[in-house]
């Protein structure tokens, strides 16, 4: 059964193989092609390019395909970019500590939302995962609105769907004037709030996290049942605001010390 969910072409059949070797933390040619639904030939012949390309290596006693050094390197690039450091994730804890709530921490890549670190407990549990990503639902979620109310009329156009706006929970604003209008204050204002937009029964609100230059590079974010979150909004927002500024602060002096890691090795 083939693993690409409708990808086509051949980068699409290469991550195919990558993931079921990922998967099974290693595999035969024979099984690739069993969980990929590809030719073996055509298994043989993508095969033969990640191993010359060290995204795999072979085991030749065994006979089987593993992950790749190369792949690790990968890892550790992304890892640079998106990574959480020990001060950032104990800023995101204390907020799950201080407001008795499930708090995020976001990294906006693109057009893109990233969950890098979740703080919660039994008693303040996250929202529970779903089949899509938050920025595939962006006007219904909190995370969603910092990431739009930082874009210009054409790029949110772009990245919408067409009115009606699929509708995800029982307040998802589905028009994009009232959309629009909304993010006027959430700009504004740097505080997004939604109230069961995302998740019946479920509030969140964010707050952005920018670079030394004002840019947006992700947020912090809680959320709670709605009858958490119906008093001491001012409370809230103000411990957000002043978490996402020390957040801030810190990606600030990581990228500072980067770049004078950078001059002195050059």
């Amino acid at each position: 059964m083939p693993t690409s969910g409708g990808r086509d072409g051949s980068v699409a059949r290469t991550l195919d193989i990558l993931e079921a070797v990922s998967a099974r933390g290693g595999a035969s040619a024979k099984e690739i092609a069993t969980a990929t639904g590809l030719p073996l030939p055509t298994v043989y012949r993508l095969v033969r390019e990640l191993l010359d390309g060290d995204y795999l290596v072979h085991i030749k006693d065994e006979q089987r395909f593993e992950l790749g050094y190369k792949l690790h390197a990968l890892g550790v690039s992304l890892h640079e970019q998106i990574g959480v450091s020990r001060e950032v994730r104990a800023e995101v804890s204390a907020l799950h500590q201080q407001l008795g709530a499930a708090a995020y921490l976001a990294i906006h890549r693109g057009s893109q939302i990233v969950v890098v670190f979740t703080a919660d407990s039994p008693a303040h549990p996250r929202l529970e995962p779903l089949e899509f990503g938050y920025h595939e639902a962006a006007h219904a979620t909190a995370l969603g609105k910092i990431l739009l109310a930082g874009m210009d009329a054409d790029q949110r156009m772009r990245h919408l769907d067409p009115e009606p706006m699929p509708r995800f929970g029982p307040g998802t604003i589905t028009t994009h004037a009232e959309l629009f209008d909304q993010l006027g204050t959430v700009a504004d204002r740097g505080i997004a709030w939604e109230f069961g937009e995302f998740q019946s029964g479920a509030t969140c609100v964010a707050a952005a996290v920018r670079d030394a230059s004002g840019r947006l590079i992700g947020s912090v974010a809680i959320s709670a049942p709605d009858q958490q979150l119906a008093h001491g909004r001012h409370e809230v927002e103000r411990a957000l605001r002043e978490c996402a500024s020390r957040v801030s602060r810190h990606y600030r002096a990581t990228t500072r010390r980067a770049r004078r890691g950078r001059v002195i090795a050059d």
